[in-house]
């Protein structure tokens, strides 16, 4: 009996799609990282300043250990496929409608504080049909663009500083995230990362054909992505860290020596207590991601979504 047989065909098949992802977003992820060598830079190993952190981990110079950030709401504010969308729009790649709804869906995600699959996956389908047709350098250079209009002034200075602790100690950081692996990579690599796993959309000759490839890098997916690469890159996932703050990436979380609980959901905040994980809570205050969004949403679905983003950023300051 194969290692999958034992499962229904459905759960089989759910299982495949989520390993073709994982494995497809691991050697995308291989491939940047070498073709862009300077992307992240390689820093000597350093102790780190006083208070700079109150962990034992990193350990300085363990080449078999290395970091894996989720990205959306653990490394950035919201999500990082709304903020695309709304560069694409500003470049008229749809239209207002369409707008609209990556505004709505931001705007949620901000008042919720978690991803809901059924609406993420609903603006990766609208992403998808977007980009189709359209060439792979031709969004990674307007993607380039986007970080700096969007993303930049929405990094956590904290999940920032965990992550150069980790370059500092030598070791390699990856962003971990069911946004476009061209979108990843282009923050890994203005943070100065490693490199970046993400869902891999299919290409033909440099076009996108509007498929993915296997499924979304989410939930176990993403954990797939990890091991995959811990297998190509010699890695020793007991040594390794996992940051998110979203239960939907327990999965990931498990695989490694050392899970941290950033901004988390109730469900991982819960879960990361019995586990005995460590938490971090980057924001002012958990309840400060819900004060005065509703009435800034009131205002219209655009208009909201950006008033609430700039309240919540000088809030966080």
């Amino acid at each position: 009996m194969s290692a999958l047989g034992w499962l229904t065909p459905r759960r089989r098949s759910a299982t495949a799609r989520s390993v073709l992802a994982g494995e497809a977003s691991a050697e995308a992820a291989r491939t940047s990282s070498r073709e862009h060598p300077e992307a992240a830079e390689r820093r000597t190993a350093k102790s780190p300043a006083p208070g700079e952190t109150e962990e034992p981990f990193p350990v300085a110079g363990d080449t078999h250990a290395a970091a894996f950030f989720d990205l959306d709401n653990t490394v950035m504010q919201g999500a990082a496929i709304f903020h695309f969308g709304r560069g694409l729009y500003k470049r008229k790649f749809f239209q207002r409608r369409e707008l609209a709804r990556f505004a709505w869906q931001q705007a949620w995600f901000r008042v919720a504080g978690v991803e809901d699959p059924d609406h993420m996956q609903d603006v990766r389908e609208s992403a998808l049909s977007i980009v189709k047709g359209h060439r792979v350098a031709e969004l990674m250079a307007i993607g380039e663009e986007i970080y700096d209009e969007y993303m930049a002034e929405r990094i956590w200075p904290g999940t920032r500083a965990l992550a150069q602790a980790h370059l500092d100690a030598g070791q390699r950081v990856w962003l971990v995230t069911a946004a476009p692996v061209e979108t990843a990579t282009i923050i890994a690599r203005r943070l100065g990362l490693t490199g970046a796993l993400g869902t891999v959309a299919e290409s033909v000759d440099g076009v996108y054909t509007g498929k993915l490839v296997g499924e979304p890098l989410h939930g176990p997916a993403k954990a797939e992505a990890v091991r995959a690469l811990a297998v190509a890159e010699g890695l020793d996932l007991s040594r390794c860290a996992a940051y998110s703050d979203s239960h939907n990436d327990i999965p990931m979380l498990s695989l490694v020596g050392h899970p941290y609980a950033i901004n988390p959901d109730a469900k991982l905040r819960k879960h990361a207590k019995q586990q005995d994980w460590r938490l971090r809570d980057y924001r002012t205050g958990r309840k400060a991601a819900k004060v005065g969004i509703p009435a800034a949403a009131g205002v219209g679905a655009v208009a909201g979504g950006t008033a609430a983003a700039i309240a919540l950023h000088r809030r966080r300051q």
